[in-house]
């Protein structure tokens, strides 16, 4: 079906492209954090990126999909991103509540040193922070909880959406 005559597609892409502004705008937020109030990401905040990073990548297939099969395949690997995103967020919110407890510095850090994109885009990707440390809260809310609550409002979003066919498959 063209993306042209189907409106139920076309506002579906239009959706998808919405969601990778909204992760670019909050990958946005996260520099505005580390270059411009000097709260250095740890690990785990450099996980939660590359889950942004794949959310706006998939947003992008589903935005520029011609049918609603590719629609499909990115809103399961989106949210299967957020779900990642998430875990890496309520890890960190729990190595912050208990300080005794490591985000693994030594282990994920050289993972996600050694990941080519930190090679490419060390500004973006390289760890330059700690776990533990805490920056402080915005309107009540650490920077984890914050991006927990993006990580889950963008899964339920994904996950509880219908999208409106204007012609049922058969």
């Amino acid at each position: 079906m063209n993306a042209q005559i189907d409106p139920a597609l076309r506002r579906e892409r239009l959706l998808y492209l919405l969601l990778t502004v909204v992760c670019l705008a909050l990958l946005g937020g996260a520099l505005y954090f580390q270059y411009v109030l000097h709260e250095d990401p740890c690990p785990l905040c450099i996980l939660a990126r590359y889950a942004l990073v794949l959310i706006a990548i998939f947003g992008l297939v589903g935005a520029l999909s011609r049918g609603w099969a590719g629609i499909q395949v990115a809103r399961v690997l989106a949210a299967l991103s957020a779900i990642g995103g998430m875990a890496a967020s309520a890890y960190l919110i729990y190595v912050q509540a208990n300080p005794m407890v490591s985000c693994g510095y030594d282990v994920v850090e050289a993972f996600v040193d050694n990941l080519p994109t930190s090679r490419l885009l060390p500004q973006v990707f390289r760890v330059q922070g700690m776990c533990q440390t805490l920056y402080p809260p915005i309107l009540g809310l650490t920077l984890p909880m914050w991006s927990l609550t993006a990580f889950v409002v963008i899964f339920l979003s994904l996950a509880l959406h219908r999208p409106r066919r204007a012609i049922s498959l058969r």
